[in-house]
Parts: C-alpha cells; structure tokens; sequence
C-alpha cells in the first residue's frame, strides 16, 4: 500500500476529533440535535483550516443510518462511504473548474432528481468564489428554495468575491486560523502515534511556519520527517525552513546591552556571511522583543518549554521596559525601510546602530557626562543653583542646595574638582522626594534661618489649606504676584574687564502636573511678571509667552512668603569685582529683568537672550538651523571685537559656510563687526528646544481647555462621546 501522507490520514472524521473551530462546532451541533436544519451553509477561511473536513463531517451527520445526530456512528455504510469519498449523493464540486453557467446549469438539472440510497443529497461546491456572475444568478433561485431533499455546502477562502444575494441566503460560519498551541499539540499527538521522536521546540517551530494552518503543518512535518531521516529536530527544521538561528539575535540583544556598537556589526557580519534573510532576521527579533516584554510585564505568559527561556528572562532584566518599547518599534520601521535602504546589509545594520543611539540610557550618561563641563565654564555655584533648580523645584531642594553652598564656596579659590561636587549635589538633590518638601518659611524651605542662596528668592503667597498648587499659582497669577526670578545677582557675573560672560547651559523644566479639573496658569498681561518674560510672535501674529515661564511659577509656587537675599561674603574677590561692574551699570539696564538663563552685554546693548536672537534673525537653510539649533555658553568683549562662543550639537551644521553667514547677520543686527567661535557637544538651551517646548505648553493647554469645556463635557456624558485622541490642536 502507498504511503499516506499524515493529512489524509489525520483527517478529522467527527465533530470530536476536529482540532480548533469550537464556535462553529458547538453551532452545527446544537442544530443538528435540534433538528433545525437549514439548506444552505458557507463555510469561510484560509487554506487548511478545516472547511473540507466539516463539510464531510456535516454530510455524514446528514446522511448516518441511525438518524439526524451531531454524533455520526462512523461506521454504517454511508458514513465509510463519505470518508472514503465514493458515496453517490454527496456531490464535491470544484467550482475553479466548474466555472461556467453551463456546468452550473447541469448540476442543477440533476438536484431535482431524489437521492439514490441517502436521506440528502448534498452538494459541496468548494471555492465557489471562482464561478462567474452568470453562474451565481443561475443558481439564486435554487439556491433560496431547493428541493427538501438538497443541500448546498459552499466552502470559500475569499468571501468578498462572494455577490451578497448569495451570502443573504446562506448560514456563513467563518473558520478561524489555528492557534500555534493547537497546532503544537496536535502534531504531538500525531507523532506520538507514529513512533517518531520528535523535539518540542522543533514543533514551536513548525507552528509559526504554518501561519494558522494545519494542512500546512501537517505538510510541514511530513517534509521535516523526511529531511531529518525520521526524527524532528529543532537543528533540522531549522536547516530545512531556513529559519534564523535565535543565538544570533540574542547576542545583538548581548551588544546592545553593553552598548558595544562594534560587536553588533560583528553579528551583522557573521549573518552575512551564511547568507541569512535580515528581513527575517528583523522579523524574528520583533518577537524575540515582544517575548521579553511579555516576560517584564507578564512573566506567567512565558512558558516553561519556550525556547531561549533563560535568556530571554535574563534580557528582560538586562533592559528596562521603556526601552524594550523603543527597540520594539525600531525594528518594526526598520523591517518597513529595508525595501528602500540601498541594500539589505545596510538597512540592517542602520536598525541595530538606531537601536544603539537612540538607547534611553546612552543619552541620559551623555547629557550626564556633559553637565560637570559646564559647570567648570560657568563656575561651581552657578551650576549646582541652576541644576537644583531644575532637579528638584520644591524647598526641600533648596534646603539641599544651601547644604551644598558653603562647601563650594569655600573651594572656589582653590578650583578643586568642581564637576564631582556639582555631580554630588545634583545626586543628593534629585534623591529627594517631591513629597517631602517642608512647609514655606520653615528653615528647610529657605528662610532667612536658614540662610537659603538666592535660588529661594521668589515672592509669591503661600497655598491656602487644601488649595492645589495649580489653582494656587492661577490665583497668585490674577493678583499679579511676581512668577519670575529677579534679575540674578551682579555679584555671580564675572565682570566685563577681568573676564569674559560666561553662562551654564540650562534646560526647560516639565510644566507642574495641574489636576484635570484646572486650566493651566495664565500670566496677566498688564502684571510685572508678565512683563519680564520674553515674548515672541507666533505665525498667526499671536504674542505667546515662553515656555520658561513654567520653571518660574512651579518655583514660586514653593517660594515662602517673605523673599530671602543672602549676600555673598565681601572677601569674595569676584563679588568685589562683580560691585564695581555693577556700579557702572546705568540704572535703566539694572532695572530690566532678563530671560532665564542670560547675561546682559551692555556693550552690545543686548539683554543676552540668545534663543529670541536666534529665532529673529534673518538667516535661512543651514545658516538658520545652525542659530537656531546652538546654545550660547559665553561672550567676549576685552578683545575690542565682541566675540560670541556657540555650542553646536552637530559638526554638520558648519558646513556650507553657515557660520559666515550668521556672522554677517549678526554683525549687521548689532551694528558692529562681531566674531563668531564654535564648538560641538550636547546643548539645551537653543531657540529650537524653547520652541518646542512653547508647541507641547500650548498643546497642553489647549487640550485642558478642551477636556474643561462644560459643552464637551455634556456631550461626553449625555451621548457617550468621546475626544479622538490627537484632534486637538492650538490655534
């Protein structure tokens, strides 16, 4: 006898044995027991799901010599007859043959005529989206009242090719794809009854590359078989499929962990070199992430018999969520770019390098890393202030801060290793909880007891009990209550004649986290705050005040009552010296109240805000990227000619004679020659990053103003709407 291959001989001969499709079983059985039989089903789903198999099944259930039952016995003439596909009147008909209207009008010449020696006659027409419009209208009549003794079972895997006078008069049951774990466990079953020996995984995968199929699954085993010479192996599937080995993606995860971009290409490489699929390769590392997401968020989802268990929950420590999410979707658009990269090599390797740049980690160490620089710039006690200003905005911050003070005071004269001190402040500050902030105009929050710097000296109302932050900065806002810092002491500039201005690079802080049943805090326009802050026009020629607005009332919020100055020491040589500047300062300039984060140039007439500069000046292209997307770190005018040091965070953006040109739109916008001098490294304080951060403040409001309108709030609760998320947008 020849060999049968083990998808005909596992067919499935009863409701029973049928693996998956339980909805479909459990409606055709009931019926069946019921005895509500209709004339006419529609069985849909992809190849290899079963629909063949329940057509058989339904025929004999129809047709079985002890009755009409959903428990065919098997074994009486006509149910031996079905499975052995030779019974008279159970018709299989393939309409991508039988296309026409002529053979469509034959079989419906012969479905008047009584069953020979069966209780139906069935007619199982299968594709039946293949006939023609001609042969669909033949047999619309017949169809909708067939004789009682017909049946009509219609299998398809494209119902939408399907003309819906057909479909209205068919019972259509759709036929899902298999899971993997029926899949995995029938075959199991399959070859436990062969006598093959076989490996777990080797079947895990089988399953992915059946893609919900089991005729393909089944195919699958029988050419796994015959390729490992009677035993299925997970070495062997893998030969055979020509899967990627997963050892190799679990050491690019290795890499990247010990962000060793060079062991990363080394993979790349090796993979190369065997000639392996990288759009599989992609694919496969976009599960792999996903099993360790699964196993971060969800570790009772991964299996005991899951392959790469162990390395899988070892690389689920090894990252952090956030990450695991960010590499999930960088390969995902890389698999959709590898089409358009200039080989498949290249598009590979520019994922895994994006992967490796893009790292939450590697950029916070960079910034980290960059921070202790700027201090020695900008001098140890301006950097610490402003990085506690940023870290920790609550008095419990300040109260940090003025721990930290005396100690780099003293160690100015000596210049000992600022970066670690400002490192150690910064760490000690950001340790802090927000919930531990202490009363205002307790010692720790910076009353003059305490002797608080000059970072605690914001005038502002203390909250009254039970009043939320937000609300509180709204009302001390409306009162034209000062929301900004005062002019920064002259005693922490360096004084024009002895040295050149220096400044720290600063950060926008995160706007206060205002309830949703508030509107985020407005500046009155007539108020002294108000006022000091720098302005700009947007493009529909609305003044819009800056985002670092923000810092300054989440700051104010926590400021106690009372404003605490503390003078620095008169043996201060740089405060004796910054004294003498400031005498010479006419009392016009003294009284402005500069931007955050910049110096006055009375030489230049310019109050030192270098991103509103940036962002007026009329420069285009690189030129305008290159202003727009640099941070000032100091000016210098002892050298007759004013000299402007910019930070550039790309070497690119010198190119093209960009730095000429916004020399010349520099000199010409002070009405002086001016020198321009640059560097590369990580900035912060650029008009591109203000200008962002004005997008997402009025984004935020705007969305706060709609989320609070009582009309949207009617319609949200009388009719059940809802906001479409990203409709939003700032006018």
């Amino acid at each position: 006898m020849s060999y049968q291959v083990l998808a005909r001989k596992y067919r499935p001969k009863s409701f029973d044995t049928l693996v998956g499709q339980e909805h479909v079983v459990r409606a055709l059985s009931h019926a069946l027991d019921q005895q509500r039989l209709h004339h006419a089903y529609l069985f849909t789903g992809t190849r290899g799901v079963g629909k063949t198999t329940l057509s058989r099944i339904l025929a004999k259930s129809f047709n079985c010599e002890k009755g009409i039952t959903s428990q065919a016995c098997g074994v009486c003439d006509a149910c031996v007859a079905i499975d052995a596909g030779r019974f008279v009147d159970y018709i299989e008909m393939d309409a991508a043959s039988n296309r026409g209207v002529d053979e469509m009008a034959q079989l419906l010449e012969q479905a008047v005529y009584a069953p020979s020696n069966a209780r139906f006659k069935i007619y199982m027409i299968d594709e039946v989206h293949m006939l023609t419009n001609h042969a669909f209208n033949s047999m619309l009549k017949t169809l909708e009242e067939p004789p009682e003794h017909v049946k009509f079972i219609l299998a398809t895997t494209d119902p939408q090719k399907i003309p819906v006078t057909v479909l209205s008069r068919c019972l259509q049951f759709n036929l899902k794809q298999m899971p993997p774990g029926h899949i995995v466990s029938h075959l199991d079953n399959i070859l436990g009854q062969e006598g093959i020996a076989f490996e777990t995984p080797a079947l895990r995968l089988l399953a992915q590359g059946a893609h919900g199929s089991m005729r393909d699954a089944l195919s699958l085993t029988d050419q796994a078989i015959a390729y490992a010479a009677g035993t299925v192996t997970l070495d062997a599937v893998q030969g055979m499929l020509g899967a990627l080995d997963q050892s190799f993606l679990i050491r690019l995860l290795d890499a990247l962990a010990a962000q060793d971009g060079a062991a990363m290409l080394a993979v790349a490489d090796d993979m190369a070199t065997r000639s392996l699929s990288y759009n599989a390769a992609l694919q496969d590392l976009g599960s792999l992430l996903h099993r360790i997401a699964l196993a971060q968020s969800v570790p009772a989802a991964i299996a005991e018999d899951m392959p790469l268990r162990e390395d899988v929950l070892r690389l689920a420590d090894s990252f952090d969520a956030e990450e695991i999410q960010l590499f999930y979707q960088i390969v995902l658009h890389g698999r959709n770019d590898l089409g358009l990269a200039p080989d498949e090599y290249a598009g590979f390797t520019m994922t895994l390098l994006r992967m490796l740049a893009f790292r939450p980690g590697m950029v916070a160490a960079q910034a980290s890393a960059a921070l202790p620089q700027a201090a020695l710039r900008g001098g140890p006690s301006v950097a610490v202030a402003r990085a506690v200003v940023q870290t920790a905005p609550a008095a419990a911050a300040r109260a940090t801060y003025a721990a930290a003070v005396p100690a780099i005071k003293g160690q100015n004269a000596q210049a000992p290793d600022t970066g670690a001190t400002v490192s150690a402040a910064i760490n000690a500050t950001a340790a802090l909880p927000a919930a531990e902030a202490p009363a205002a105009g307790s010692p720790a929050a910076g009353s003059p007891a305490a002797g608080s710097p000059a970072a605690g000296s914001l005038n502002a109302s203390t909250p009254a009990p039970g009043m939320s932050r937000g609300r509180a900065a709204l009302e001390a806002a409306r009162n034209g209550a000062r929301r900004v810092a005062p002019p920064e002491p002259r005693a922490a500039t360096v004084p024009v004649e002895s040295a050149p201005i220096m400044r720290t690079p600063t950060s926008v802080a995160p706007a206060p986290p205002w309830e949703l049943d508030e509107q985020p805090p407005m500046l009155d326009p007539g108020s002294t705050a108000a006022r000091g802050l720098s302005q700009k026009k947007t493009d529909f020629g609305t003044p819009m005040v800056t985002a670092t607005h923000a810092v300054a009332q989440t700051l104010a919020s926590y400021a106690p009552e009372e404003p605490v100055v503390t003078a620095p020491p008169a043996s201060n040589p740089v405060t004796s010296n910054a004294a003498a500047s400031n005498a010479a300062v006419p009392d016009a300039a003294a009284s402005r109240t500069p931007a955050p984060g910049a110096l006055p140039v009375p030489e230049l007439d310019w109050d030192g805000n270098w991103p509103l500069l940036a962002a007026s000046l009329p420069v285009r292209g690189v030129a305008q990227q290159l202003a727009q997307r640099s941070e000032l770190l100091s000016v210098d005018v002892n050298s007759g000619t004013p000299q402007l040091h910019l930070r550039v965070a790309m070497e690119t953006l010198l190119s093209a004679g960009s730095a000429d040109k916004l020399t010349a739109a520099l000199t010409e916008y002070f009405g002086k020659p001016v020198r321009l001098t640059t560097e590369t490294g990580a900035v912060s304080h650029t008009a591109d990053a203000q200008a962002s951060s004005e997008r997402a403040e009025r984004q935020r409001a705007a969305e706060n103003l709609m989320q609070n309108d009582p009309f949207v709030q009617t319609l949200i609760r009388e009719f059940g709407a809802s906001i479409v998320p990203g409709s939003i947008k700032p006018i």
